[in-house]
């Protein structure tokens, strides 16, 4: 399965938000395709099980060919939310719960089946011998076509790997969030020939003010005029230079921070000015 080199996420196109209209989703769609973003990110908990609903009846409404694009969503958290009758917050990874998630996000994108479904994270109670069931069920039956996990350990996919195959770990990783270059995360994944997708992969550069970020914003001051790019591009072209060829799953609804997004995959940061950054991040140089 081919999924889009810059992947938009729709966590906030709807009441989670900037509540994007029909008429905004659409438009954000079709922008999305004309900077070659094909590919969708969703969960099934996202806008407390609203945004589903409010990004398929845009799609009904597009005109897009559903054979153009990739949907990905999750399941697995059982969110408080109105929209459910829980009284904590949990995980199910029960057979029947994995199969009636899928069925209802499918309802909800109005789609036929999900090109990816990923288990969204990990749940001490998770049984790897009936999510494998469920998986299959869903295969045969045609409702999803690739199966992965997010914020899986090495262990976890281990687990779960023994019985079923994943295609997919959706990880958080950024230059203020690289862990798993370090605890093993990624060299499992290149060596089983799983894809890693990155959420948050602009990481906290812009959200938070502290030593750490400040490093890093003076370098990226500097490195944007050497390359002729944002700080953004400059931060997802650190992502993207990884091995593992990671996929960025950029959250942004303004469609030209969309167009930069898909003009950093052209950039090569020089490998010094690729551990300067990291530096910049730790503190400290490498070992």
């Amino acid at each position: 399965m081919t999924y889009s080199k810059i992947i938009a996420g729709t966590m906030t196109w709807g009441s989670w938000g900037k509540q994007l209209s029909k008429k905004d989703m659409i438009l954000l769609m079709h922008h999305c395709l004309e900077n070659q973003i094909t590919t969708f990110d969703h969960a099934d908990i996202y806008g407390s099980y609203t945004t589903e609903t409010d990004f398929g009846n845009a799609f009904k409404d597009s005109g897009i060919k559903r054979e153009t694009i990739k949907l990905i969503s999750k399941c697995g958290i059982q969110y408080l939310s109105e929209n459910r009758n829980n009284t904590v917050k949990h995980y199910d990874y029960s057979k029947d719960y994995i199969i009636w998630a899928v069925e209802e996000s499918l309802k909800k994108l109005q789609t036929d089946y999900l090109d990816l479904l990923l288990l969204h994270r990990p749940s001490p109670l998770m049984n790897p011998e009936e999510i494998a069931e469920a998986i299959s069920t869903l295969k045969s039956s045609g409702k999803i076509r690739e199966f992965g996990v997010s914020n899986f350990t090495t262990s976890q996919m281990e687990l779960i790997a023994k019985f079923q195959k994943i295609d997919v770990n959706q990880i958080q990783f950024s230059l203020t969030a690289h862990q798993a270059m370090h605890d093993g995360i990624l060299d499992y994944m290149m060596t089983h020939g799983i894809t890693p997708m990155a959420w948050s992969p602009l990481g906290a550069v812009f959200k938070v003010e502290d030593e750490q970020t400040k490093r890093i914003d003076d370098l990226l001051s500097t490195l944007t005029k050497k390359y002729n790019a944002t700080k953004d591009q400059l931060l997802l072209a650190w992502v993207l230079k990884h091995p593992s060829n990671i996929q960025p799953v950029v959250g942004t609804t303004n469609s030209k921070r969309l167009s930069l997004a898909v003009q950093a995959v052209e950039i090569d940061l020089e490998l010094e000015d690729w551990f300067k950054l990291l530096v910049a991040s730790q503190g400290h140089k490498v070992p």
